[in-house]
């Protein structure tokens, strides 16, 4: 076995045969399985690519849900339960993770060894950046009316989109200091897009 393929395998804890990596349960004897050590990407057997099929990996997210749900391992052992309880968190963790475009791009450049600007220590060290931000919010601020404000969210949700794509490439190319600002950039158009709808519901409540 070469080490590609130890490394894409593990041992059953119950019947000790091999079992693939990102198997929920064993094929053998159909033991749940430890989740181990495995990125998100693997764990939705995706490949480690920013853009990522949403309605997909929520499919298959569902379908291993349904397979870890504890009601299947109310008659089991302890250990097995432990184990579904487990496997149902590292799922959780990695659908969260992937489905936000922000999230994805902060787990991808922690991979790669670069940290996320703001991140823990670290501050957002871009004067154009924080000026664009300033001038979004003060639009913001602005707005009265609910047209105004509409126009406001097609504008940062469009901006996104495009952000999103520019991430894509970035990514692809591991440049990522470029990827490191197109995050930052995302994060603000995301959080403006919420401020916006939040002011909108405001204006239609009052």
């Amino acid at each position: 076995m070469s080490n590609t393929e130890q490394s894409a395998h593990k041992v059953c804890w119950s019947c000790k045969g091999p079992v693939a990596a990102s198997a929920l349960f064993c094929e053998t004897c159909n033991a749940i399985q430890a989740p181990g050590q495995l990125d998100h990407f693997t764990r939705f057997g995706l490949e480690r690519s920013f853009d990522v099929d949403v309605d997909a990996m929520e499919a298959t997210y569902l379908k291993q849900q349904q397979k870890l749900h504890p009601d299947r391992f109310a008659s089991k052992s302890g250990r097995e339960q432990a184990l579904s309880s487990q496997q149902a968190a590292s799922l959780n963790e990695a659908f969260e993770t992937l489905k936000n475009p922000v999230a994805r791009a902060h787990y991808m450049l922690r991979q790669a060894g670069h940290e996320p600007e703001g991140g823990e220590g670290h501050t957002v060290n871009d004067p154009e950046l924080l000026m664009e931000a300033m001038e979004m919010r003060e639009a913001l601020d602005d707005a009265k009316d609910k047209i105004t404000i509409d126009a406001i969210i097609k504008d940062t949700r469009k901006q996104a989109r495009a952000c999103e794509n520019d991430l894509g490439a970035a990514f692809d190319s591991q440049s990522f200091d470029a990827a490191k600002k197109l995050a930052t950039r995302l994060r603000y158009l995301m959080k403006m897009t919420e401020e916006a709808r939040a002011k909108k519901s405001r204006l239609a409540a009052a």
